[in-house]
């Protein structure tokens, strides 16, 4: 089991050269438009997506979708070489992109959008077979989801995959409010609880993995406490958007949210982060994007360089996987900081760089 693993481990390492450098990034920060960071990106490790692509998308879809399916390639390799014992953990992270593609189509049913406009934005692949991926919901059926009739026909449909019983329960809200922030707020829940009970297992990794992930649940739930005070939404419509789990209790996080000043509020997290010079970012910009980048960089140096110095683990495939997921987050940036108009400077700023 050992040597196995380790042969892993091994081919996860070598794989881990082509995860652009810090140079790469600021490179394609340089690019004077979309077109050449396509050019750049045809030069690394995405030369295949970006060359088997062309034909069909022009940018910035050809970057959205060759970074999707690269991202595809590289978790289902990470998950054949994960230690048996972790392989259901890691399935379960991975589920996150099941549920940001179900969103997606949910959004697109809303708006009366087919597969043509929305296939760039799903984390999926038409070229990798179903036994080698670890998505649940290949990409035919999340076709087949698009060509439901309705938004209920749809839910149904996801009903075999373990999700459409959780998102019926919403539909009635849905229906008088059509907020699609409902099915949102029920499949993160879903998602969070089922990580956090797969990570109850006692191999000695569970503690920095869990400690990570409910980072990342705190992340998501001061960012829908920021977004719901920019729209002065009620307390009671905010509770409905929260997670438990997180390093921050619920309740806290909604005593805070009936403080007069946004100071005050994010002073209360100052035991578990410190986002105050994000904050005065914000201010000024009145970008939430501050925040995000603020916390994310606070948690790749909390938690990235642990699990590479652990032991070879279950650690060692989170470390590869977050580290795909950072870099197509890194490449999305910079190609709508492009789009925009934005400064090199600004681009460097929002990028995660270890």
């Amino acid at each position: 089991m050992k040597s196995s693993y380790a042969s892993g481990f091994g081919r996860l390492k070598a794989l881990s050269l082509d995860f652009l450098t810090r140079e790469q990034l600021y490179e394609l920060a340089r690019a004077k438009d979309v077109a050449e960071v396509v050019q750049r990106l045809a030069q690394t490790a995405y030369k295949d997506e970006i060359e088997s692509l062309a034909t069909v998308y022009k940018p910035p879809e050809l970057i959205e979708v060759a970074v999707n399916r690269h991202l595809v390639k590289l978790n289902a390799i990470a998950v054949q070489t994960a230690p048996l014992f972790g392989k259901s953990a890691l399935m379960a992270y991975l589920s996150k992109w099941d549920i940001e593609n179900i969103e997606v189509i949910l959004a697109a049913k809303s708006l009366g959008r087919g597969l043509e406009q929305t296939e760039a934005f799903l984390v999926s692949s038409r070229n990798i077979p179903l036994t080698l991926s670890f998505n649940a919901i290949p990409f035919a059926e999340l076709n087949l989801l698009l060509q439901q009739p309705d938004m209920e026909s749809a839910i149904n449909y996801l009903v075999k995959y373990g999700y459409g019983a959780i998102l019926l329960q919403q539909l009635g809200e849905f229906r008088k409010s059509g907020d699609l922030g409902v099915f949102t707020a029920a499949l993160q829940n879903l998602y969070y609880t089922r990580l956090l009970w797969e990570l109850r297992f006692l191999q000695g990794d569970e503690g920095v993995l869990r400690e990570y992930v409910r980072a990342e649940i705190t992340k998501r739930n001061l960012l829908n406490l920021l977004k719901s005070r920019d729209s002065n939404l009620d307390r009671e419509v905010l509770s409905r958007h929260l997670v438990e789990g997180g390093l921050i209790a619920t309740s806290s996080l909604l005593e805070a949210y009936s403080s007069p000043e946004l100071g005050e509020t994010i002073k209360r997290f100052e035991p578990w982060i410190d986002l105050s010079d994000a904050l005065e970012s914000y201010r000024k910009s009145g970008n939430l994007t501050e925040v995000e980048v603020a916390f994310d960089k606070l948690v790749v140096a909390r938690y990235l360089t642990r699990f590479r110095s652990l032991p070879i683990s279950l650690t060692s495939s989170f470390a590869f996987v977050l580290q795909a997921e950072y870099e197509r987050q890194n490449i999305r940036r910079i190609t709508y900081a492009k789009q925009y108009g934005m400064t090199e400077d600004y681009i460097k700023s929002v990028l995660l760089v270890g």
